[in-house]
């Protein structure tokens, strides 16, 4: 099993770095040429949405990309830091900032799970992870 760690500042101009970089294991470990666009929609919104947690959130830590590379599948985890409530959890009359940012963070989980049939999200109160897992093509063999 390989893996690739990248870690960026929460900055959106990190996002297209990493998907870049996420094209380009995925391709490596064998994920279908076809599914690569849907690799870098799917890290591109992932990644945007850790920025926007560590930005409104004022945390400074990095966002942290595993790019997982197993025999039959490729995997990517996104990391954020940011405290993640559970629905119901905020006081009643939650600012209405507070509630337009959460409906944005489930459209995004909403275009991540459109662009990818296996994924887990979870998280607590001290981060969040992001995992979706794309299927890879056996190696190739070489010829004798």
């Amino acid at each position: 099993m390989a893996t690739v760690e990248l870690r960026f500042s929460a900055l959106p101009e990190h996002v297209r770095t990493a998907r870049l970089v996420a094209a380009a294991v995925a391709r490596r470990a064998g994920v279908d040429e076809a599914v690569l666009d849907e690799v870098r929609l799917a890290v591109g919104e992932a990644c945007s949405r850790a920025v926007g947690l560590h930005q409104s959130g004022g945390i400074t830590a990095p966002v942290k990309v595993s790019l997982i590379e197993d025999e039959k599948q490729f995997s990517i985890e996104v990391g954020d830091e940011a405290p993640h409530t559970v629905p119901g959890d905020q006081a009643p009359g939650a600012d209405a900032v507070a509630e337009a940012e959460a409906e944005e963070d489930e459209m995004g989980l909403a275009v991540i799970s459109g662009l990818v049939d296996d994924v887990e999200v979870s998280a607590g109160e001290h981060g969040g992870l992001i995992r979706m897992t794309w299927p890879a093509a056996l190696p190739a063999t070489p010829l004798a």
